[in-house]
């Protein structure tokens, strides 16, 4: 796989050590079970794959690149061009600009914006609608893609629906960045309709089988489906693609549902025609994350803590799948973590942060799995390890952890 460049401050020396000690000892990834360092009085349990995906260190490369190679020029995202404060701040601290906010709502700046001004699309992709107005403006004469690649296998996926005449199904958030994009570039050449979640798809399976009239359907989806769309034409021919950020098991469940629905109404002999096989559209890093993830959650620990944005929506299907199985903590950076024992963690249900006392309850030993999401720097994961290595009681470097670590994957 390809190397990226990406700033050195975004690595960290003992994860990457890790993760390629994991890579020769298992590099067809077939092996999901986590990577426990012992501290003595602390046990880290790391997730076998988390941290940047390919999409996002893709994304950094190019960016940090259009700031070097456009000296005096102003450099301006679209909008956040992943779902991570630091990396997003560090930009800003490079003097990038954004143009949007990720619901799409337009700053000042797009008033102001020319053809000389440097235009990055973030690891999300854009609508038609914004590629349009930059071409209006004359913003495309030093534009830089970061769309992530397997975006657009998603995009190429529905456009190969379309083609064959199949309405899209599309698993995601109808006000994500990534799935409003991916609805624009649909709609251009098929007929589509969003969904949430399994419940939302069994609302839509009741207009399949019409169970319920149309006039229900505009009200029950609406702002979520392509203009001049008719519930009793345009769902006897359905396909499935998700926004790639969704849970893989998720977007599996909703399409095994519908084709089951379209088996009953159809029959096994005419299955092809009505339902599309669209399982190649997953995204193989959040696939492998999510996988990594469940292995975390059978793990006997004390409690969970995930790094990563608030609004990243991989890392909160993350933080989803954690706390069905531990007391989890979801956190930015390692400054969440007070010197006292306190830890800010953002509840991603009430959606705010909440103060938590002493949240290592003071247990003179201890048991913790950490994983990241796909956006957030490994360097900010090993700060984390450190803030927690300094409020327990340890009695093992970091280099020992490793070496023994070492030793036992020498020793098979």
């Amino acid at each position: 796989m390809k190397k990226f460049e990406i700033p050195v401050y975004y690595k960290s020396d003992l994860i990457s050590s890790i993760k390629d000690l994991r890579k020769i000892h298992d590099p067809r990834k077939q092996d999901y079970s986590p990577t426990e360092l012992n501290f003595g009085g602390l046990q880290v349990v790391l997730a076998r794959h988390f941290g940047f995906c390919y999409g996002v260190e893709n994304a950094i490369e190019i960016a940090y690149k259009a700031v070097d190679e456009n000296p005096g020029r102003r450099v301006f995202l679209l909008s956040e061009m992943i779902h991570n404060p630091g990396v997003n701040d560090d930009l800003r601290s490079y003097g990038v600009g954004f143009l949007m906010d990720t619901e799409g709502n337009p700053y000042p700046g797009w008033d102001t914006l020319s053809g000389d001004d440097v235009v990055i699309i973030p690891a999300f992709g854009t609508t038609l609608e914004i590629e349009l107005k930059l071409e209006k403006i004359g913003a495309t004469k030093y534009l830089y893609n970061t769309t992530c690649p397997f975006v657009e296998k998603v995009w190429k996926k529905s456009a190969t629906l379309g083609k064959d005449n199949f309405t899209v199904i599309i698993h995601g958030k109808y006000n994500h960045e990534e799935t409003r994009a991916t609805f624009s570039h649909t709609v251009n050449g098929a007929p589509a309709v969003i969904v949430r979640d399994l419940e939302e798809t069994k609302l839509l399976a009741d207009f399949i089988e019409q169970e319920l009239p149309n006039e229900e359907f505009y009200k029950l989806f609406e702002g979520k489906y392509s203009d001049n769309f008719d519930p009793s034409v345009h769902l006897k021919k359905v396909g499935v693609v998700n926004q790639t950020t969704m849970l893989a098991s998720e977007t599996q469940e909703i399409s095994e549902y519908l084709r089951d629905v379209m088996l009953k109404k159809y029959g096994n002999e005419n299955i092809a025609q009505h339902y599309a096989d669209t399982r190649d559209t997953l995204c193989y890093a959040t696939n492998d994350n999510q996988r990594a993830t469940y292995a975390l959650a059978s793990e006997d620990a004390n409690l969970a803590i995930v790094v990563g944005g608030a609004n990243s929506s991989n890392t909160t299907h993350i933080v989803e799948i954690l706390e069905d199985r531990f007391p989890t903590f979801f956190i930015s950076d390692e400054n969440k973590i007070h010197d006292n024992g306190d830890i800010l963690s953002y509840n991603i249900h009430k959606k705010t942060e909440e103060l938590i006392r002493n949240f290592l309850n003071g247990d003179e030993k201890i048991k913790i799995v950490v994983t990241s999401g796909a956006s957030c720097p490994d360097s900010v994961v090993e700060r984390v390890i450190d803030k927690l290595l300094n409020l327990t009681n340890t009695t093992v470097t970091k280099e020992e952890a490793y070496n023994k670590l070492l030793e036992k994957f020498k020793n098979g």
